[in-house]
C-alpha cells in the first residue's frame, strides 16, 4: 500500500523518521511511503482526516488535545520513536550547579514555535516545588532568534533543541544547564492515525512499525556519525559534524527507543503535564490513546535491523 506519511515540522529530534526513508526500511517492509510537509505543526493531526494523508507523525500532546476537544474523533498513536524531551536550557555562562527550582532567578526566553516544551518544563517546576508564574520570561521570540540573543549577550537563558544547543557549545557562545531528556521517560514522538484507517489497514500499519523498528534497531547500533550520514540530505544547512555531533548528544541521553512500544510513564507524564497546565482538561487513560497491539507484534517477530 501506498502510504502519504504528513511530517509535523522539521527537526534534528525525528531523526529516525528521516533514517527510515533514507535507508529503505519501508521498502524492505513492502511499504510505499510519501513523506510530505505539514501546512501547519498544530494542524498535523486533524489533516489526516483531512485527507491529506493516511499517517502522520508528531506528539502525544496533540493526540490528547485533539481528543479532549471531540472524543470521538478516533486519534490514536501506534508506534513511539522519541521517548524523552529532546529540549535542553542553554545558559550564557557556566552552570553546572544549576536546580531547577533556583530558575526563577534568571529570565528564561522558552520555545514559543511549539508548546510542549514550556509545558514539561512547568512540569519539571511544579514537581520541584515552584511555581512557573514565578519564572521571569523574555518576549517571544524564535529558537533562531533566541539563539541569536544568547550569543549577543541580550539574554541569559534560552531553551532550544538540537542543532541549536550544539552549535552554542561549539562556539562558546552557550552552556547546558539542563537537559529535559534527564528527568525520564516523556512521550514525546510517535507515529499518529485514526482508528478507523488502522481497522482498514492493519497489515500497512504492522508494516511501518515494523520498518521503525528496524530503524531504532540501526540507529542503537551505530554511531552518530553514521545517522548524520544518512539523513543529512533532510538537514543541508546543518555541517555533517554538526549533525554528528547533535546524534551523538541524543544518542547519549538515550532520546530515541529501541523498542516502538509506547511506555505507559511516558504518556501518563506527558498527560499530568498537560493537566497541570491547563492544556486539557481530560484526564485521559494510557488506552485513550494509545494502540500497542502492532508495537508489541513487531517486538515478538523481531525484525533485523535496517
Amino acid at each position: 500500500m501506498a502510504v502519504v506519511l504528513i511530517e509535523n515540522f522539521r527537526a534534528v529530534f525525528y531523526a529516525p523518521f528521516y533514517a527510515a526513508a533514507a535507508l529503505g526500511a519501508y521498502e524492505a517492509e513492502g511499504v510505499e511511503v510519501d513523506i510530505r510537509m505539514s501546512a501547519a505543526a498544530d494542524r498535523t493531526l486533524q489533516s489526516l482526516t483531512a485527507g491529506a494523508g493516511q499517517v502522520s507523525w508528531g506528539g502525544p500532546l496533540r493526540i490528547m488535545t485533539a481528543l479532549d476537544q471531540d472524543p470521538k474523533g478516533g486519534y490514536v498513536a501506534f508506534c513511539e520513536v522519541v521517548g524523552r524531551d529532546p529540549f535542553f536550557l542553554v545558559g550564557r555562562t557556566p552552570n553546572p550547579g544549576f536546580r531547577l527550582e533556583n530558575l526563577p532567578i534568571w529570565t528564561l526566553a522558552p520555545v514559543t514555535e511549539v508548546p510542549t516544551p514550556w509545558i514539561c518544563l512547568q512540569y519539571d517546576l511544579r514537581r520541584a516545588g515552584i511555581d512557573p508564574s514565578a519564572v521571569k520570561r523574555a518576549p517571544g521570540r524564535t529558537m533562531a532568534e533566541n539563539a541569536a540573543a544568547l550569543r549577543a549577550g541580550e539574554l541569559e537563558l534560552i531553551q532550544v533543541f538540537q542543532p541549536y544547543a550544539r552549535m552554542l557549545i561549539d562556539e562558546g557562545a552557550g552552556h547546558v544547564w539542563y537537559a529535559a531528556a534527564s528527568r525520564g521517560p516523556t512521550s514525546y514522538t510517535t507515529f499518529n492515525t485514526t482508528r478507523s484507517f488502522i481497522e482498514r489497514n492493519p497489515d500497512t500499519v504492522l508494516r511501518m512499525t515494523r520498518a521503525m523498528y528496524r530503524t531504532l534497531k540501526w540507529i542503537a547500533a551505530r554511531d552518530g556519525r553514521d545517522l548524520a550520514e544518512a539523513i543529512a540530505g533532510y538537514f543541508p544547512e546543518v555541517p555533517v559534524a554538526v549533525l554528528s555531533a547533535c546524534c551523538n548528544d541524543y544518542k547519549s541521553l538515550g532520546l530515541w527507543n529501541r523498542s516502538p512500544v509506547l511506555r505507559r510513564e511516558g504518556l501518563e507524564w506527558l498527560r499530568d503535564a498537560m493537566l497541570a497546565a491547563g492544556a486539557i482538561r481530560t484526564r485521559f487513560a494510557y488506552e485513550d490513546c494509545v494502540d500497542m497491539r502492532f508495537a508489541e507484534q513487531a517486538v515478538r517477530e523481531d525484525p533485523r535491523a535496517t
